[in-house]
């Protein structure tokens, strides 16, 4: 049943988010961020608008989500086969090319010495640091050839959708908590912006989301394929699957989560690493830890990047703040691991959130990883609180 203030949050969420559109409308130095804002300052004032008028919370949020992430995307997509150049981040471009190099050489990645062949002022996007399941979102492109529907922010869109879609499904619409979880992972700006303009990081989203929800539903193997494609896509993941198999062990459920959760990754690996390993540990691991022939443009000022910056040694302080506290993670999940999904959710969004503070290079944007793991951890509560039939669409849950 829905509160009076329920609606009153959706009013102002709606309604702060319109006006994060307009001023990154105005003021963004990115040119697709300015293009995304002003089309989803729209969509959100429409939303805001309409709180109280339609009926159901949900349906008012899908529609807010095609309003304000999806029809950006298209229109940037569309635009972008038109000639424009302006109208993606640099990791779409990556993510293609990372396609277009696995097509012609079985591995998405270039070598340390075909790196430093590119002009310095474009051998950032020589680096893919990804891990090697990114690649297929690139894979149309290198086909099909420069089309709207090629762009590889269709193709993140396509799999997010499908994935929370399946999440929500299985966690049942009318769970009262449902609404505020599916708002974090589709309709705040920090997700929204993302999709439509680089993207990469929302399908690994919905997928740790999905996991999340088949372990709740007593789907433990399904739960393992699907954490196990977010690690084959992103190492952003690792730390969800080291929740999820302590959870699995904590539940004597480890035999049917581990081999998809371990084995997709690294089924993913074996290819690139066979074809060319020190491209592979060039691009996934020293670029990410620094020690490329350039460094990463992840800048956002939080507690790790600023003692990096400011503090004698700062970098190897920050690192270890951060170690310290993986290991503080670590302990707890040895000694007090989950049990439930909920309480899951709780340790990846809480250790997440530590990380990206303290990490001495991350990005503003990361923030929607533990933003709604937090948020969809009440949904999961809600639903393992109740008692459950045995069929759905992914089959008999025993």
């Amino acid at each position: 049943m829905t509160k009076p203030s329920d609606r009153a949050v959706d009013l102002l969420l709606y309604a702060i988010s319109a006006v994060f559109a307009l001023v990154t409308a105005l003021t963004s130095t990115l040119l697709p961020h300015r293009a995304w804002g002003a089309i989803a300052a729209c969509g959100y004032l429409a939303a805001a608008l309409l709180v109280y008028v339609v009926r159901r919370r949900d349906v008012l949020t899908w529609a807010t989500w095609g309003a304000v992430a999806m029809l950006p995307l298209v229109v940037q997509a569309v635009q972008r086969a038109g000639g424009r150049t302006d109208r993606a981040q640099e990791e779409v471009v990556v993510v293609e090319h990372m396609g277009e190099s696995l097509l012609h050489t079985g591995t998405p990645y270039l070598s340390r010495a075909e790196i430093a062949a590119i002009p310095l002022d474009e051998r950032l996007l020589g680096y893919r640091p990804y891990q090697p399941g990114m690649s297929l979102f690139g894979l149309p492109r290198a086909i099909a050839g420069e089309h709207w529907w090629t762009d590889a922010r269709v193709w993140f869109a396509i799999i997010t959708v499908a994935a929370l879609v399946a999440a929500v499904t299985l966690l049942r619409p009318s769970n009262p908590s449902m609404v505020r979880a599916m708002q974090a992972a589709t309709v705040l700006p920090v997700t929204a912006l993302t999709l439509a303009t680089g993207g990469d990081d929302i399908p690994v989203l919905a997928l740790c989301l999905l996991a999340l929800a088949l372990f709740a539903s007593g789907r433990p193997g399904w739960a393992g394929v699907a954490i196990g494609a977010a690690a084959g896509l992103k190492l952003f993941a690792l730390p969800i699957v080291a929740v999820l198999a302590a959870l699995s062990i904590a539940t004597g459920t480890w035999r049917r989560l581990l081999p998809g959760a371990l084995g997709i990754p690294v089924l993913a690996v074996l290819p690139p690493l066979l074809v060319n390993p020190d491209a592979l540990i060039e691009n996934v691991f020293r670029f990410t830890l620094g020690h490329g022939l350039v460094t990463s443009p992840a800048q956002s000022p939080f507690p790790g990047y600023l003692i990096s910056q400011a503090v004698p040694g700062g970098r190897y302080v920050a690192a270890g703040l951060l170690v310290a506290a993986a290991a503080v993670i670590g302990v707890l999940l040895v000694r007090r691991p989950p049990r439930t999904a909920a309480t899951a959710a709780l340790f990846c969004g809480y250790g997440l959130l530590a990380a990206i503070l303290l990490m001495p290079t991350t990005r503003f944007g990361y923030l929607l990883y533990p933003v709604a793991l937090l948020l969809w951890a009440p949904a999961l509560r809600v639903f393992s609180g109740r008692t459950q039939q045995a069929h759905s669409f992914f089959g008999p849950t025993a």
